[in-house]
């Protein structure tokens, strides 16, 4: 006959707040940057189990992808929603360009006094290199059917017209998420046209600015909201056999270069 348990109603059942951590590059490729589809069972499993009062999304990302960055940023708010479950965001070293957008998703923005958070802007980079193929004698030969198909070729001379249809392509991306800002921080952001030129700020003149709410770090936060005696639980993704024994060494090696090349143009 198995034991029973013994179940004492009187006793305060112990307060949970599940915590995601997002750090890294966003985008679609190399198993470490942060997307959407291999976020959705971690944020899931976030909202779920436990049945916690809170989840905590720890941040720390020069940003991406915009729209990896607008599919997670819908999936906390939709579950946050329906689950009836606030969200707390926490800057840790940056929440840069998309690394801001995820983090102003929450219902609250904490940072710490050195956190970098901004760069409300988008960006394209590229190289042209017509220049050296020509001096080993390389030719480039392109053909299309549409005259905008070969926009950019870095390999040919730059045509003002493909300039000009991508100034205006990252402009309206801009106003994307210039919008989703407004919508996710509400009156709590300053008329300061600053706030959407793409410039970063410390903690400190952020807050100013309404673009995070308090100066705080995580486990002092929530145990102050919660209680000393708050359970935080972390929510990772699960890793295959590969990533557990270090076999992907390529993709690791080539993600952090990429985010290193990222956190330098903040200074870290």
């Amino acid at each position: 006959m198995p034991a029973m348990k013994l179940r004492l109603p009187f006793l305060k059942k112990t307060t949970s707040v599940n915590v995601v951590r997002l750090h890294g590059m966003i985008g679609t490729g190399g198993r470490s940057a942060l997307n959407d589809a291999a976020l959705a069972p971690v944020l899931e499993r976030a909202f779920s189990k436990g049945k916690p009062a809170a989840v905590a999304i720890s941040v720390n990302s020069p940003g991406g992808s915009p729209v990896q960055s607008s599919l997670i940023g819908s999936r906390i708010r939709r579950l946050s929603e329906e689950k009836e479950i606030p969200v707390f965001a926490f800057v840790e070293d940056v929440a840069a360009s998309g690394g801001y957008w995820l983090a102003s998703c929450a219902d609250e923005i904490f940072a710490d006094p050195a956190s970098i958070v901004g760069s409300i802007g988008v960006i394209s980079a590229g190289f042209g290199l017509q220049d050296l193929i020509a001096r080993y004698g390389i030719e480039r030969r392109v053909y299309t059917a549409g005259k905008s198909k070969s926009m950019l070729d870095p390999f040919r001379e730059e045509k003002q017209d493909d300039v000009e249809r991508l100034t205006s392509i990252l402009g309206d991306v801009h106003d994307v998420f210039i919008q989703h800002v407004k919508t996710s921080r509400g009156d709590k952001i300053t008329q300061d046209i600053d706030v959407f030129t793409g410039e970063v700020w410390l903690a400190e003149r952020a807050k100013e600015l309404g673009l995070i709410d308090k100066i705080g770090h995580l486990v002092p936060t929530l145990k102050d909201r919660f209680g000393d005696k708050v359970k935080l639980r972390v929510i990772e993704q699960k890793r295959s056999f590969s990533q557990r024994v270090g076999l992907s060494i390529s993709d690791n090696v080539v993600g952090m270069l990429e985010e290193r090349i990222a956190l330098s143009r903040f200074g870290l």
